[in-house]
């Protein structure tokens, strides 16, 4: 890796207040600075530098908001980064019941940048894979099966074209340890099931909550006790 400066990326995000931040941004939603100053528990004079820092490692991006600006993380790689940095860095106690609580529900459903994790999330690729709507293609994508067709049609879910971003790709998951789904494919299961409204976000998490809704239609859809 002598063409990139990897301590420099690193030495960015290693920092309390800016990890606290950029894990906030993972669920792909902008945030302004003020949301962050909070999730990261600094003034907002502390904020704004860590934010510049962000900034200047090519971390995160930020745009208007009305009146205000945003933030949100550069690209899906960050996300993948900080993915894979979670599944090497050691568990961290919870501090208080409110933070136990808020842990367990991202570890059973969340958003992993645009597309679902946890629990949900495995379990979600687990029965794609078992059903013939997705096969391996190497180590490192999956190919559409035999049977994508009637299951993504059960799932409500219009396959997104071909584009520049991978389609389909494995993302091991960092509290669960093997992958969920990824790419344009995942970001389109994620959006349908939103969109459906078999999950919801958790306000102020990246944990989802699968609804009464959600519960029957991935039963029905593809056999998952959600």
């Amino acid at each position: 890796m002598q063409e990139v400066d990897l301590a420099a990326g690193a030495a960015a995000i290693a920092d309390p207040a800016r990890a606290a931040m950029l894990d906030a941004l993972m669920d792909g939603a902008p945030r302004s600075a003020g949301a962050l100053a909070r999730e990261a528990g600094v003034a907002a004079s502390t904020a704004s530098h860590h934010l510049a820092r962000l900034l200047d490692a090519g971390l995160i991006v930020v745009e208007p908001d009305g009146r205000r600006r945003a933030f949100r993380l550069a690209r899906s790689e960050v996300a993948d980064a900080l993915e894979a940095l979670a599944l090497v860095s050691p568990p961290r106690p919870p501090r208080g019941l409110r933070t136990a609580t808020r842990a367990e529900a991202e570890r059973a459903a969340r958003t992993c940048y645009d597309h679902l994790a946890g629990r949900l999330g495995v379990a979600v690729c687990d029965a794609l894979l078992e059903a013939g709507a997705i096969a391996p293609d190497g180590e490192r994508a999956y190919a559409l099966g035999s049977m994508a067709g009637r299951a993504f049609d059960a799932l409500g879910v219009a396959l997104p074209p071909e584009s520049r971003r991978a389609y389909a790709r494995p993302c091991l998951d960092w509290s669960e340890r093997r992958p969920h789904l990824a790419g344009s494919l995942g970001t389109a299961v994620a959006d349908t099931m939103l969109e459906r409204a078999w999950v919801t976000r958790v306000p102020r998490t990246r944990a989802l909550r699968v609804t009464d809704a959600g519960r029957e239609g991935l039963h029905a859809a593809l056999g998952i006790d959600a």
